[in-house]
């Protein structure tokens, strides 16, 4: 852009440009080039799963039949410590005899190896410690065993029902606590480079209007070549439980925040591929065209990088200020 000055008559509202001169039926309105903090944003969309360190397998390491069955939905929500079934197992009921047996046997005596070996046998069927407990307490080896929940919880896996035989390591249940869970958020290759600066995330979802804030765990090592994407894991608190695995949901993420100096986009133009503001002058009423670089802040603003200083004055509408005669005449 040629140097050039606009100069603002007295007569309100007319624009006259030196050289050739041009009416802008226009009020002419001034904005300050100002510091202001603030961060950038991104989105990106992804899905509830659940949090694998919360997903227990209930997998008895004996044998046996249902006898009565306590969990017996699929999706009920259960408590931890709760009873799922009572089973009765050969195995556990003559580990529970021989208990019995040890302790008569060691009653009286000092060695008392073989009471706890008994003792240890039944901890390793992994039957429950007060049931252990109970079986001295009683004298007597009840035929059945109760399975009890280790955690509370959702079964999500039920593959038993009332009379059922199962095998040692048969998976009966499948419990998964959803206090904690993730979001797999999708991104892109190009996004990898973001991801390192952000400083937080903000997950939404349409069932609810919480926002959660969320941490990032893991970013997979594996890329998606359908997609061309990598998958970040988020980690996030749900102690009201209104997320659920296969929910959809959108990730904002903010990077960390900076202090730029900033102008409405109002107050630059683009022209031959440069950008240029209107400063205001020495005297009343006079503009100077002033190039400037710029990068975008937001769909609104621009941050200045250079060319202008904080507190400097300058049209807030710049458009304005693109005289028709100017351009004809190659000014600017």
């Amino acid at each position: 852009m040629k140097n050039l000055r606009f100069i603002l008559l007295l007569t309100p509202f007319i624009l006259f440009a030196k050289g050739p001169s041009v009416e802008q039926l226009f009020s002419v309105q001034t904005v300050k080039v100002k510091k202001e903090s603030a961060n950038h944003s991104k989105k990106n969309y992804g899905y509830v799963v659940a949090n694998q360190a919360t997903v227990y397998e209930i997998s008895p390491r004996f044998g046996g039949y249902v006898e009565k069955l306590y969990a017996d939905k699929i999706y009920k929500y259960v408590k931890k410590g709760e009873p799922l079934a009572v089973v009765y197992s050969p195995e556990v009921y003559k580990a529970k005899e021989d208990y019995i047996n040890s302790y008569k046997y060691t009653k009286n005596r000092t060695n008392k190896g073989m009471l706890k070996s008994a003792k240890l046998k039944l901890s390793l069927l992994d039957v429950a410690p007060q049931e252990i407990n109970e079986v001295i307490k009683m004298k007597k080896a009840s035929p059945n065993t109760t399975i009890y929940a280790p955690q509370s919880g959702y079964i999500f896996v039920k593959n038993i029902n009332d009379g059922s035989a199962f095998n040692a390591k048969a998976n009966l249940f499948e419990i998964v606590n959803l206090d904690d869970i993730w979001v797999e958020a999708r991104i892109f290759e190009d996004d990898i480079p973001w991801m390192k600066k952000v400083n937080n995330f903000m997950v939404s979802f349409k069932t609810t209007n919480n926002v959660y804030k969320a941490k990032a765990e893991l970013l997979y090592p594996k890329l998606n070549p359908k997609e061309a994407t990598l998958t970040l894991r988020l980690h996030i608190k749900n102690s009201r439980h209104e997320l659920y695995p296969g929910m959809y949901a959108t990730i904002l993420s903010h990077d960390k925040a900076k202090e730029y100096l900033t102008l409405p986009q109002t107050a630059v133009i683009l022209k031959d591929g440069k950008y240029y503001a209107f400063i205001v002058g020495e005297f009343e009423g006079e503009y100077d065209p002033v190039a400037v670089s710029v990068k975008i802040l937001n769909n609104t603003t621009y941050i200045i990088t250079s060319g202008l200083k904080a507190g400097d004055t300058v049209v807030n509408n710049a458009l304005f200020m693109m005289d028709s005669d100017a351009q004809i005449n190659g000014l600017y």
